[in-house]
């Protein structure tokens, strides 16, 4: 390899990385916990889930089922 083919080398790799289809948020999310290794964001993460979809059910019609769970 010569001295200047590294550059051309990065350049190639960053153009054929920018034309393959991106993952979606949550398998990259799930890249990054593991990665970075931060799993303890997981259970904040479902919890937080869980409440938004209590939320929203609460405005439906499911509302007087949801009141019989408390």
């Amino acid at each position: 390899m010569k001295p200047g083919d590294h550059g051309r080398h990065d350049a190639d790799d960053f153009a054929r990385r920018a034309a393959e289809p991106q993952a979606g948020f949550f398998r990259e999310f799930l890249l990054f916990l593991r990665d970075n290794k931060k799993w303890w964001l997981a259970p904040m993460l479902v919890v937080l889930l869980l409440v938004g979809a209590l939320v929203v059910v609460g405005g439906s019609a499911a509302a007087p089922f949801i009141y019989s769970l408390f």
